[in-house]
C-alpha cells in the first residue's frame, strides 16, 4: 500500500467505524485535475446508498480538517460489491476457496496478471491455483486483486 493510501486509511478508519461501518479499503487514483479518492465501506447487513452518503459526509469532514491531499479530487464512497477488491492479508484469508484476479507490481513467472482460485495465505505468500498450475505470489508484490463473481 502506498504511503498516501496508508495515511488516509489510518486517518479515516476511526471516522467510518464511529458510525458503524468497516473501512474495507481505499485507493487514490491520480489523474491530473480529475483525481479520485475511492473509499469502500462494508457492513454485515450490506451497504445502502444512504449509508454511503452518511459515510461520505463523515469522511469529508475529516478530510476538510486534516487536508491530506493538496490537489483537487473527487470523493467516491461505495460498497466493495461482488467483485470486491482485497487489500489486507485478513481479507485474503476470509476468501480462501474463491476465484481471484491479481495484478502484480513486478512480473513473477514471466507475467503480471493471474487468475485462479485462492488456495492459501501463509507467511507473506498468496497461493492460487490457475487452470495450468499452482502459483505462489508475494503479498507485497500484489498491486491489486479482486474477487471474481460467480453467477
Amino acid at each position: 500500500m502506498a504511503s498516501l493510501e496508508k495515511r488516509l486509511t489510518d486517518m479515516l478508519e476511526p471516522a467510518v467505524s464511529a458510525i458503524g461501518f468497516e473501512l474495507w479499503g481505499l485507493e487514490f487514483v491520480r489523474a491530473g485535475s480529475h483525481s479520485t479518492l475511492r473509499v469502500y465501506i462494508d457492513h454485515e447487513d450490506g451497504v445502502s446508498v444512504d449509508n454511503c452518503a452518511d459515510c461520505s459526509r463523515q469522511i469529508s469532514a475529516v478530510l476538510d480538517v486534516e487536508d491530506p491531499i493538496s490537489k483537487e479530487y473527487y470523493l467516491e464512497v461505495s460498497s466493495p460489491g461482488m467483485e470486491r477488491p482485497l487489500y489486507t492479508v485478513s481479507q485474503y484469508e476470509a476468501y480462501i476457496g474463491h476465484g481471484l484476479k491479481i495484478k502484480t507490481r513486478l512480473p513473477q513467472f514471466g507475467q503480471r496478471k493471474f487468475q485462479g482460485t485462492l488456495q492459501a495465505v501463509d507467511n507473506g505468500m498468496i497461493t492460487i491455483v490457475t487452470t495450468k498450475h499452482e502459483v505462489e505470489l508475494m503479498f507485497d508484490n500484489i498491486e491489486r486483486a479482486h474477487l471474481v463473481a460467480k453467477f
